[in-house]
């Protein structure tokens, strides 16, 4: 369902992703992990048309993305680290908005709407401005809003960031539910808890270019590791070796002296 073929994106003599190849089936939740700095936002934003790659290029069920932006979009739900949304817009109102941008027909996306929002718990707040939503009733629209046009590709940035257990155990859910459906979910995230309970393959990038991929027990064999992914990530990404080895309680200790 998602291509990637030798992606690579610059800013001046910076490749913030090199070479990069991925192929990721329909009903595979695939997950996308980095440090920070590593490429991950870049090839996230790559793949949803907000960046041109310098070469290669990404295909979503075989419409390109440069080429032919309008049917590979049409395809993806982009839920963002950061949204921005319309503050002076109601939650009906930005849903309205999103259902006209991908042609959702009035009477299915009236219902859909009163769906999402009874699914996510904030349809009480649906006519009210998205400016007094909380950050958690925010980052629920914006799942809502990524789900509207029924997308075949989810593609997720922090999806977990503001939101209670509650929602945390919906999102999850809904994940799991997507990918049963046929539906392939491009997760990134720093929670490793996340992606060890919910990936069907991993795929580890550090300065631009891929360094792992394949699924968690293929990761222990790899580094002779029976670990949790998060042990795992630190020894393939060196951070034990390249960062000061100091505890908290060591640094803290650094800290209160004179």
């Amino acid at each position: 369902m998602i291509t990637i073929e030798n992606l690579s994106k610059c800013y001046g003599d910076l490749w913030a992703v090199r070479d990069l190849n991925l192929e990721i089936p329909r009903g595979e939740l695939f997950a996308f992990l980095g440090p920070n700095g590593a490429g991950k936002t870049t090839t996230i934003k790559t793949i949803c048309g907000l960046l041109r790659p310098t070469h290669g290029r990404i295909l979503i069920g075989g419409a390109d993305v440069q080429t032919e932006t309008v049917e590979a979009v049409r395809r993806i739900g982009y839920i963002p680290d950061h949204p921005y949304l319309y503050e002076k817009l109601t939650g009906q109102e930005l849903l309205d908005f999103v259902g006209d941008l991908h042609h959702v027909p009035r009477p299915r996306r009236s219902r859909r709407i009163q769906q999402l929002l009874e699914m996510f718990g904030i349809e009480h707040w649906r006519h009210h401005l998205v400016q007094e939503y909380s950050h958690g009733m925010r980052q629920k629209l914006v799942f809502a809003a990524s789900l509207l046009h029924d997308p075949d590709v989810l593609v997720v940035d922090e999806p977990m960031v503001g939101l209670d257990p509650k929602g945390a155990k919906l999102v999850k859910d809904i994940f799991l539910e997507q990918v049963r459906r046929g539906a392939t979910i491009f997760l990134s995230t720093h929670t490793l808890p996340l992606a060890e309970e919910l990936a069907n393959r991993i795929g580890l990038i550090r300065n631009g270019q891929l360094i792992f991929l394949g699924t968690l027990s293929e990761m222990r064999t790899q580094t002779q590791k029976d670990g949790s992914l998060e042990q795992l990530f630190l020894k393939l990404t060196d951070e034990q070796q390249k960062e000061d080895t100091r505890s908290a309680s060591e640094w803290l200790d650094l800290l209160q002296k004179d």
